[in-house]
């Protein structure tokens, strides 16, 4: 195993932290034990209550309250009554931030990255410092990647629909 990450990758700034995600290895063990181990290679950073497109721009709810809490921990999300999304919170306590993971090795989309680690509502505020189920290693390996604007968001309007923050690893 190689080294979890630390609170301080997660205590800075989400336009600091997500590009650095990219090549980063997420670990899921299971009950029976199992492993499973996925490159990072998609990333979207939502920053903050005047992001239109983050969850934080309505407020501290019941659903956003562990974006106001420090970086580290998991925010999952159920959509379509289906899918859970898989988002790590950056950041200092009361500066909303999160980074929604896209993609994975041979795994795109939000949706079906939340369908393989079988995420469910009890991920919600887990710490990946101390899981014992989920966390993210450090890897020695770089990565080159562009960035896009974010996916799915025209609600939020302009600027943020432009806004190019959604970082994918090129070959």
């Amino acid at each position: 195993m190689t080294e979890k990450l630390t609170d301080s990758f997660f205590l800075r700034d989400v336009l600091e932290v997500a590009p650095e995600l990219l090549g980063k290895i997420i670990v899921r063990k299971f009950n029976d034990q199992n492993f499973v181990r996925y490159k990072i290679t998609e990333v979207e950073a939502y920053c903050g209550t005047d992001d239109l497109a983050c969850h934080a721009s309505k407020g501290k709810t019941q659903r956003t309250k562990v974006m106001f809490r420090s970086g580290g921990l998991v925010y999952v999300y159920l959509i379509y009554g289906m899918y859970w999304m898989l988002n790590i919170v950056t950041g200092k306590v009361n500066e909303p931030a999160a980074i929604l993971i896209r993609g994975v090795e041979n795994i795109s989309g939000p949706g079906r990255v939340g369908k393989a680690l079988q995420l469910d509502k009890s991920f919600y505020g887990e710490n990946l410092l101390t899981s014992e189920r989920i966390w993210i290693e450090n890897s020695k390996q770089t990565v080159k990647f562009i960035t896009t604007p974010r996916i799915g968001i025209d609600y939020a309007g302009e600027p943020w629909i432009s806004k190019p923050w959604r970082y994918l690893v090129v070959d």
